[in-house]
C-alpha cells in the first residue's frame, strides 16, 4: 500500500490494533475490562477523559475497526445540532443494515447541554454507541444524564518511556520514516520526549518539524543538538490551561502544600504554574487568601508579607516580581498554622444567615439625638475603657433573643497561644462577675 506523506506524521502512525497503542496500561493491559470488551467487539457507551496526545481518537477508531462498526467523527468545536441530526440518521441506515455505529464527539465538553440531551434518546435506543473524548472533568463539563448513559475510563499522560517508543516507532516504521535515514543522538532524544510533556502527537509534531529541516537530497535527517534546540524553543509548553482541570489542581497542590507546611513543594507547585503561564497576580490573591484561611492570627505577619509580595509582583512585574510571591510561599509554608479565624467566619456566617434581623440590643445603639436618649438608646452601656483592665467583665453584645456564642477558637501555635491564654483570663473575669 503507497503511503501518502502528505498526512501528518501523528495521523500516519496512528495504531489500528491493541498491541500498537502505547500507554494507558491501566486500561489496556489483558485482563482489564476496557481491554477485554475492546478484544472481544462488545460495544458499549462510554467518555474518554485525558490531556492531550494521549490516544483518545485513537481508542475510539481501534474500538471501531475491532468490532467491526461504522465510525461517525464529530467535532464539538465545529458541529452543530443539524450536524447531529444528520449524523444520527446515518446511523438509523446502518441499523436497518444491521450494522453498529460509532458516534464519536470529539472535544465533547465544548457541546452546551441542549447538544449534549440531543444524543440521549438514541443512546437509549440504541441507535448508536456513544464515545465522547474530553480534556477536561466530565463531573463539571458533561451532563448528568449523558455520564448516566456512558462509562468514563481517564487516560494518562505517557510516560517517557512510553514517549520513547512512540519516538522509536516513528524512526524505523514505513508509515513514518522508516524508509529515510534518520539519525537522532540519545541525547536530543530525551530533549524531544521532554519537550512533548506527556502528549504523544506534539512528540511526532515537533519530530516531524526536525526531520523536514534536517533531509538531504539523499533521504538522510540528522538531527543535531544546533537544530534541536531552534526546533524544540517554543515546543516545551507545559499543560496548564487557564479555566481548565490542570489550571485547578495545580492551585490546589500549591495550597495544600503551603497548609501541609510544606516550602519545598509549595516552591515547586508556585514555578509549575508560572512556568505553564499562569498569571502571577493569581498566584498573589491565593497567598493571600492562604494567609487568612491557614495561618490566620498564628502569624499575622503572614498576610502582610502576602499583601507586600502582591505590591512587589505590581511594581517590578515578571520574571523579577516571581522571587518575592516565592518568598511568600515559602514563609507561608513554614509559618505556625491556623485555620480558627476562617472556622469562627464560617460559623458566624452561618448564624447571620439562620437568626434574621434581630435587633441590635438598646445598650449598644448610639444616641446622637435627645428622642434616642429618651428611648434608652446607649443607656446602660459600660464604657470598657473605664473597665478595670479596660473590660466590661460580664457585658454582652450580642442580641437578647440569641444569647452568647462562641466562633473564635485559637489554637495553641504561634500568636495565638497568646490570644488564647487573653480569651481564657477573660471568661475567668465574666464567670466571676456573674457570682458577685
Amino acid at each position: 500500500m503507497e503511503i501518502d506523506y502528505s498526512r501528518p506524521l501523528a495521523d500516519r502512525l496512528r495504531p489500528s490494533v491493541l498491541q500498537e497503542f502505547v500507554g494507558q496500561g491501566h486500561l489496556l493491559a489483558p485482563g482489564k475490562p476496557l481491554y477485554e470488551a475492546v478484544h472481544a467487539g462488545r460495544l458499549h457507551s462510554m467518555i474518554l477523559w485525558g490531556p492531550p496526545g494521549t490516544g483518545k481518537t485513537t481508542l475510539a477508531r481501534m474500538i471501531a475497526v475491532v468490532a467491526n462498526a461504522e465510525f461517525i467523527p464529530l467535532s464539538a468545536v465545529l458541529s452543530n445540532i443539524k450536524e447531529i441530526r444528520q449524523s444520527i440518521e446515518k446511523a438509523k441506515l446502518f441499523l436497518e443494515q444491521r450494522q453498529a455505529t460509532i458516534l464519536f464527539v470529539d472535544e465533547v465538553h465544548r457541546f452546551n447541554k441542549a447538544q449534549q440531551d440531543a444524543f440521549l434518546p438514541h443512546i437509549e435506543e440504541g441507535t448508536i454507541f456513544f464515545i465522547g473524548a474530553t480534556t477536561e472533568n466530565p463531573s463539571f463539563a458533561l451532563n448528568n444524564a449523558l455520564l448516566s448513559r456512558a462509562r468514563v475510563y481517564v487516560l494518562k499522560a505517557l510516560t517517557r518511556e512510553d514517549l520513547h517508543q512512540v519516538l522509536q516507532r516513528a524512526i524505523s516504521d514505513p508509515n513514518g520514516f522508516g524508509s529515510l535515514q534518520v539519525e537522532i543522538p540519545p541525547a536530543v532524544q530525551d530533549w524531544f520526549v521532554q519537550a512533548a510533556d506527556g502528549d504523544a502527537r506534539r512528540l511526532l509534531n515537533l519530530l516531524e518539524i526536525a526531520v523536514d529541516l534536517a533531509l538531504d537530497d539523499q533521504g538522510r535527517a540528522m538531527i543535531t543538538e544546533a537544530l534541536a534546540k531552534d526546533v524544540l524553543a517554543g515546543g516545551s509548553v507545559r499543560r496548564f490551561d487557564k479555566g481548565g482541570d490542570a489550571f485547578y489542581d495545580q492551585i490546589s497542590a500549591l495550597h495544600k502544600s503551603i497548609r501541609g507546611s510544606d516550602p519545598d513543594a509549595s516552591l515547586y507547585w508556585l514555578c509549575r504554574m508560572l512556568d505553564g503561564g499562569c498569571d502571577p497576580f493569581y498566584i498573589a490573591r491565593r497567598l493571600v487568601r492562604i494567609a487568612s484561611e491557614d495561618i490566620g492570627n498564628a502569624d499575622p505577619r503572614g498576610l502582610q508579607l502576602a499583601l507586600n509580595a502582591w505590591e512587589a509582583q505590581e511594581r517590578l512585574g515578571t520574571p523579577e516580581g516571581e522571587l518575592s510571591l516565592a518568598q511568600a510561599a515559602v514563609y507561608l509554608a513554614c509559618a505556625p498554622k491556623s485555620n480558627a479565624v476562617y472556622r469562627a467566619y464560617q460559623a458566624a456566617q452561618s448564624d447571620a444567615a439562620a437568626t434574621g434581623s434581630l435587633e441590635v440590643p438598646v445598650h449598644l445603639r448610639n444616641a446622637p439625638t435627645r428622642l434616642m436618649k429618651e428611648l434608652g438608646y446607649g443607656k446602660r452601656y459600660r464604657y470598657a475603657h473605664d473597665e478595670p483592665e479596660a473590660y466590661a467583665a460580664g457585658e454582652s453584645y450580642f442580641p437578647e433573643d440569641m444569647g452568647g456564642r462562641q466562633y473564635y477558637h485559637p489554637v495553641d501555635r504561634g500568636l495565638e497561644i497568646k490570644i488564647r491564654e487573653k480569651l481564657a483570663h477573660l471568661k475567668a473575669l465574666d464567670a466571676a462577675s456573674r457570682q458577685t
